[in-house]
């Protein structure tokens, strides 16, 4: 059974700081891709960060320079540092785990930021 749960998630304010991570089990965490993804209702599920089973990453315009993204295969685990937040920021974030046509995701969890 595939699982990701995220964690980390909570109230910050504008110029702080949080550490997301995903612990993930039931798959092959290593030969995976690996996501972060947020949504703020009403708008719709954006892209933060990817990070590939080779480590390659890459990042949204607007995270540039702030988040960064890494994960350690020993622990099966996926990070996000999320630095110099915004309120613009406040989403719930969610890991997904990319694997040959399979996605999977968890269940997000919550980031808000205020002034």
């Amino acid at each position: 059974q595939v699982t990701l749960v995220e964690s980390g998630g909570g109230s910050v304010q504008a110029g702080g700081s949080l550490k997301l991570s995903c612990a993930a089990s039931g798959f092959i965490f290593s030969s995976c891709g690996m996501g972060w993804y947020r949504q703020a209702p009403p708008k719709a599920r954006e892209s933060v960060s990817f990070i590939s089973s080779s480590a390659i990453t890459t990042y949204a315009d607007s995270v540039k320079g702030r988040f960064t993204i890494s994960r350690d295969n020993a622990k099966n685990t996926l990070y996000l540092q999320l630095n110099s937040l915004k309120i613009e920021d406040t989403a719930i974030y969610y890991c997904a785990a990319s694997c040959r046509s399979h996605v999977y995701w968890g269940q997000g969890t919550q980031v808000t930021v205020s002034s």
